[in-house]
């Protein structure tokens, strides 16, 4: 079964199968760095499972808000007419801890913080820390990790 490991310090995910390294992507944590409790806008550390894959079969870019495809497809003309936007392109995999107390319940829940995987514009630069607290790829390297992981996967976070 598939694992996926993210480095916040090498600002890295690495999926694993069958316990060896298959393949690593450059990734963008958060710009106000680990950390769990609500409204941080950190990054959660621990042990984590993929609840649902969302997006599957959509174009690169589709742009969603609140988990569903708005019927937009990312541009930099889209981005100039709403530059407040935090984008969240062409999938998600939304993350939920396993840790009660850590990162699951109460204050520090990682499902209700909608932590996610997912795509950002490629203008967005990989390799620094600059999310909201979710963990941004590269469209493409997303709909590559997507197509080999499912609900359950599991996903270990670490500094």
């Amino acid at each position: 079964m598939a694992r996926i490991e993210v480095s916040i310090s090498r600002q890295q995910l690495t999926l694993f199968s069958d316990h060896e390294a298959s393949r690593s992507w450059s990734v963008s944590t958060a710009a106000n760095g680990p950390g769990e409790q609500n409204g941080s806008g950190c990054t959660p550390r621990g042990a984590h499972y993929i609840r649902a894959c969302i997006g599957a079969g959509a174009a690169p870019n589709t742009v969603f808000v609140g988990r569903r495809p708005t019927g937009e497809i990312y541009t930099p003309e889209l981005a100039a007419r709403h530059p407040s936007r935090d984008w969240i392109l062409t999938r998600i995999l939304w993350l939920c801890g396993l840790e009660p107390g850590v990162n699951r319940l109460g204050n520090c829940d990682s499902q209700r913080r909608y932590i996610y995987i997912h795509g950002t514009p490629d203008s967005e630069p990989m390799g620094i820390p600059r999310s909201h607290g979710c963990i941004r790829m590269r469209n493409e390297d997303l709909i590559e990790l997507f197509d080999q992981v499912r609900p359950g996967t599991r996903v270990d976070i670490k500094e």
